[in-house]
């Protein structure tokens, strides 16, 4: 089928969607809750980090379960906006929870709601990547999905800096970054400046996924009815499982990006926790921390969009793998008083105020070069993928790209808390993110571009 550009208002919307859900994740499951989760809700950082790992582990296998499954009937009932709809409401009230989780109560229910939002955020994915090849032609929407990206990082930034300039409050002060009073009379002692991030992050998103439900064209209704069409989906996904037989590349591929995104999203969703509880980080450090990596990230989402026009998708995600190993070796490297494993020493005097230490200045480093890669690597293997299958089977293989981003996606977080909880290391523990990046890296090295080209 031919691939048409949509209208740029439907585009625009389609591209908004990063911009309404990037909050949920740089704030909630990144910066600033989590790292709340870990180090306040919890006993002690070991067992926090350790908890919050397990969370993420379950709610990964349930989206490796059920994306395909999902893709392959959405393929068969045709729009994605009643599924993406159904899911958006579900997240919005999840995250609202979050409001009650107090320090001292039960680890238990902030875990579910933290977990039932995660996964209906990742299913939306789903349903709106499937979307992008019916908006532009094949040669753009590396570009398209680029910008999407650096949008969606710019709308986290945002909410984050609102959320340190007028919300965190510095406990012992009791002042936000900019000297005043948190809004809405927040305490940062019961943890309100954190506890709020949820349901801002929730209105965020229902305000700004509204412009791709009234603008961005949608694929036509199914003829059968959502029971027949489920039946259809999955005797099409059991098809298309066999067909990944013949089609070596793009199964190469997905293996590669199973393998190095979950050492992605293990960085992703522990990084801000393990700087928490390795160097004490409060809301405002951490806030301020996820805005320098957020800055970073709008700039190398722009720039890799005019990159992968010209050189392609695979080279982006490969530099953007190894940018990501190296960055996770020097973070997990580095502590009070050394770096690079106690090669390098480092004065261990407290300048006082924020990141006062080097060490902490050095782990900033470090996380600049995260920030330039983690946007790139995601969206242009989004775009990989996209240059490889037509429209009509989009939504199944994005199917399969949901669950091989999530199929192992347990692994990482579930390898760092196992081995956090048996060495007593949070610094051993991330050791293993490494790997998977490196493995995922080496895959991908020899998988042809596009993946349907023949070897």
């Amino acid at each position: 089928m031919e691939r048409r550009r949509a209208p740029r208002l439907g585009i625009a919307g389609w591209m908004l969607f990063d911009w309404a859900a990037q909050p949920f994740f740089t704030v909630v499951t990144t910066f600033i809750f989590a790292p709340y989760f870990v180090s306040r809700l919890a006993a002690n950082p070991a067992e926090g980090q350790a908890i919050w790992g397990y969370t993420l582990t379950v709610s990964g296998i349930v989206i490796a379960l059920l994306s395909p499954v999902l893709g392959a009937v959405a393929d068969a009932t045709g729009p994605r906006k009643p599924w993406i709809g159904a899911f958006a409401a579900i997240k919005i009230a999840a995250l609202a929870m979050l409001w009650f989780a107090v320090p001292g109560s039960p680890l238990l229910y902030p875990a579910v709601f933290l977990a039932l939002a995660t996964v209906a955020a990742e299913f939306s994915i789903v349903f709106n990547d499937s979307m992008m090849p019916r908006l532009v032609g094949e040669k753009e929407v590396g570009r398209i999905s680029n910008i999407a990206w650096g949008l969606g990082y710019l709308g986290g930034m945002i909410v984050l800096i609102a959320v340190v300039a007028f919300l965190a409050g510095n406990p012992q002060t009791g002042k936000t970054a900019l000297g005043l009073d948190p809004l809405f009379g927040l305490d940062p002692a019961r943890g309100e400046d954190a506890r709020i991030t949820g349901p801002i992050a929730a209105v965020w998103y229902l305000i700004f996924i509204l412009p791709m439900f009234l603008f961005t064209p949608d694929a036509g209704k199914a003829k059968s009815s959502l029971a027949k069409a489920a039946v259809t989906g999955l005797r099409e996904l059991k098809g298309t499982l066999a067909e990944l037989r013949q089609r070596a590349g793009i199964l190469r591929f997905l293996i590669g990006r199973m393998i190095y995104q979950d050492g992605v999203n293990g960085l992703i969703a522990l990084g801000g926790a393990f700087a928490a509880g390795m160097f004490g980080w409060q809301t405002m450090e951490l806030g301020l921390y996820g805005i320098i990596l957020n800055v970073v990230a709008i700039f190398g989402c722009l720039y890799a969009s005019r990159l992968d026009v010209r050189l392609g998708s695979k080279a982006i995600v490969v530099a953007s793998l190894v940018c990501l190993t190296i960055a996770t070796l020097g973070i997990v490297s580095t502590g009070p008083g050394f770096t690079l494993f106690g090669l390098v020493t480092l004065p261990t005097d407290d300048s006082g105020g924020l990141f006062g230490t080097a060490a902490e200045k050095a782990y900033i480093l470090y996380g600049l070069l995260v920030g330039i890669a983690f946007g790139p690597v995601q969206a242009s293997s989004r775009s990989y993928l996209a240059r490889s299958v037509s429209l009509d089977e989009a939504g199944r293989y994005f199917g399969l790209y949901a669950l091989s981003g999530r199929v192992t996606s347990f692994l990482a977080p579930a390898s760092v808390a196992t081995i956090t909880m048996m060495t007593g290391s949070a610094r051993i523990g991330m050791m293993t993110l490494v790997a998977f990046l490196a493995i995922g890296l080496a895959i991908l090295l020899r998988t042809p571009y596009p993946a349907h080209r023949p070897e």
